[in-house]
């Protein structure tokens, strides 16, 4: 179900990017460790956002789109990783990324704002 959520709607996308990432680098280059890390946080940021805004709380909507936060960020870990190593070439590292990066930059500041400040 699409919703007008910019959010919940990247969040989602790059969870399905992912899914489509590691099936490859399961299936066409035998990875399985690395890919393994990056399903797993890939896929947490938007559950941890749909948490979040089902929050009982500001204070848990701002802790739930923390650990979105940093799911996130570990996905960028482990996107870099696979990059560095040669398991992805630069053109599938370089989309992707970027939406993880967008994915940082928009998390950061909802959390900024929720909080009424400028630092995550």
């Amino acid at each position: 179900m699409k919703t007008d959520n910019v959010i919940v709607n990247k969040s989602k996308a790059f969870a399905l990017r992912t899914i489509k990432l590691c099936q490859y680098l399961c299936e066409e280059k035998k990875e399985f460790v690395l890919s393994k890390q990056l399903l797993r946080s890939g896929t947490s940021i938007g559950a941890n956002v749909k948490e979040a805004i089902r929050g009982q709380s500001k204070a848990d909507f701002v802790f739930k789109l923390n650990i979105s936060l940093k799911e996130a960020s570990e996905s960028e870990y482990w996107l870099e990783l696979l990059h560095e190593s040669g398991y992805i070439t630069d053109a599938q590292f370089s989309s992707i990324y970027a939406d993880c990066i967008e994915i940082l930059k928009l998390l950061t500041a909802i959390i900024n704002s929720s909080k009424g400040g400028t630092n995550a």
